[in-house]
């Protein structure tokens, strides 16, 4: 005779409580477990979150009129507009994803990625070349002085207008030089007077602690006032990071898009 399907699942269930057991496994405490962990879960109800719309709505729809009007429609459901409107969200969202990820790559430096070797350093190339003007330009002062200083010794009895524009300029230059003296003595006068500046010191954290510890013994063990200060104190906030992003990026994303790569609003936007 065959057995009954009682049997074989009476058996089975004989076969996993062997097991469990063996395995150190209670299942009637796992299962209560389970229940309590979805115990949030039953009984409650899903509803579908509210349809808002990203742009106002009647203001977008008298836009979407003015211009419908043109072609010759004239009734648009609010259905399309909804659709506009949810269509404008998804594409600024999408817009500013793209422009935030370039401005993260224009910040990123990788001065210190082992992968990356620098090739030019431009900051060097132009702190060269604003020093030979620099040099220039003071050889040309320097020139120029002597000419001047020339001039205003000559002791000719017949000069002409430019000698006496040299040795007016030379006059002024001189003066200039003499005022710029008088206030480099003033300054280093009055910083002798003041004297040496003082570093400020800066409390260490130990001495911060042991007055917050002091001040916690002043007053009493439970009291509510102490505990708020010292862990408000304790607490340090991560500082959220901001991306900023100038006209440089939007014209590289407006640059490799499609659909802007050649628009009227790229030009603009190159012009200022």
């Amino acid at each position: 005779q065959r057995p009954t399907t009682h049997a074989h699942s009476a058996r089975d269930d004989d076969d996993i409580n062997d097991v469990a057991s063996m395995a150190g496994v209670n299942l009637n405490e796992e299962s209560a477990r389970i229940l309590a962990t979805n115990s949030e879960l039953v009984g409650t109800q899903i509803r579908s979150c509210k349809d808002e719309a990203f742009l106002p709505t009647g203001l977008l729809h008298r836009r979407i009129l003015e211009t419908a009007k043109k072609y010759g429609v004239t009734e648009v459901p609010l259905e399309a507009v909804n659709f506009i409107s949810h269509a404008t969200q998804s594409r600024l969202r999408t817009v500013l994803e793209k422009v935030t990820s370039i401005a993260q790559h224009r910040m990123d430096s990788n001065k210190d990625e082992e992968w990356y070797e620098q090739s030019s350093d431009v900051r060097s190339q132009l702190k060269f070349f604003e020093q030979l003007e620099r040099l220039e330009k003071q050889r040309k002062d320097e020139q120029e002085r002597e000419i001047l200083l020339k001039a205003a010794k000559s002791r000719s009895r017949q000069e002409d207008p430019e000698q006496a524009r040299l040795k007016q300029k030379a006059k002024e230059m001189q003066q200039q030089e003499l005022a710029q003296m008088r206030q480099r003595d003033a300054n280093l006068t009055a910083l002798a007077a003041i004297g040496p500046r003082k570093k400020r010191k800066v409390d260490s954290p130990g001495a911060t602690t042991s007055e917050g510890c002091a001040g916690t013994e002043g007053t009493s063990a439970g009291s509510p006032a102490s505990s708020s200060t010292v862990s408000t104190s304790s607490r340090q906030y991560p500082r959220q990071r901001i991306t900023r992003v100038n006209l440089r990026d939007f014209i590289f994303y407006m640059e490799q898009e499609r659909e802007t790569n050649r628009s009227l609003l790229l030009y603009r936007a190159l012009l200022k």
